[in-house]
């Protein structure tokens, strides 16, 4: 079971804690009650600064259970407020690396389409526009390498909109579901979703610099170790 030593914290001010989720931890807590990453977080901070009571923490974005990457967290309501507004307002850039099945037809492109949450199964479905309760969703992806037997691509993914389930319901629309996904592709035993949250940008809620962050999938696992992704994740720290 993981505990908050397990937790990689990437960079800590006054302000904001970003750090790495690992792969199938909770972003909150769910119906599970296994530990998850805000609760966490909270023990580290309660420790760290010998705090009485509960830490402060606000949760300003989720990841699903799956997927791993970096997440930016607020330690003050009012950094939490803004970084809030400023996901609002679309500044903040999430780019995600998937390992997907086949090569999708275009090599870049835009996908829009209208996802309907059933919470009881907690699946997502694309449905027509004018379905009640849909939602829209919009990503840009890009085919950065296939595999060198052609069977897997390794993609980047830019949300447009934070929909629950979205890169894995858009990729699977395509014809080429990620990797290793039990709910919406193959399930491939033993393996996780080939899904991660690479790269982070936002503005700092009260310098306003921008800030810039990377993690890297588990590149020596299969299916990530088909590729060479440092040639694609490099990072100008200066923008």
């Amino acid at each position: 079971m993981i505990k908050k030593e397990d937790i990689q914290i990437m960079f800590e001010d006054n302000h904001l804690l970003v750090a790495v989720k690992p792969q199938n931890v909770p972003s909150q807590e769910d119906a599970t009650k296994d530990p998850d990453m805000l609760n966490l977080l909270k023990e580290y901070l309660k420790e760290k600064y010998s705090k009485e009571g509960n830490a402060y923490l606000g949760l300003v974005h989720r990841l699903d259970r799956p997927t791993g990457g970096v997440m930016v967290f607020a330690k003050t309501s009012k950094a939490a407020a803004r970084l809030s507004e400023s996901m609002k307002e679309g500044d903040f850039e999430k780019t995600y690396f998937a390992v997907v099945d086949g090569i999708p037809k275009e090599k870049n492109g835009r996908l829009t389409h209208y996802l309907l949450k059933n919470e009881e199964s907690n699946t997502v479905k694309i449905v027509p526009q004018s379905t009640d309760g849909a939602k829209k969703a919009e990503l840009i992806y890009k085919v950065l390498e296939p595999s060198k037997d052609k069977s897997l691509s390794l993609l980047s993914i830019n949300l447009l909109t934070g929909r629950g389930h979205q890169a894995r319901v858009q990729t699977k629309a395509m014809g080429t579901p990620i990797f290793a996904d039990h709910r919406y592709g193959n399930a491939k035993p033993g393996m996780n979703l080939a899904l991660w949250a690479a790269v982070l940008k936002f503005p700092h809620p009260i310098s306003g610099k921008t800030m810039v962050f990377l993690a890297y999938p588990p590149e020596n696992d299969a299916p990530w170790n088909n590729f060479d992704l440092s040639k694609f994740l490099t990072i100008n720290r200066e923008l």
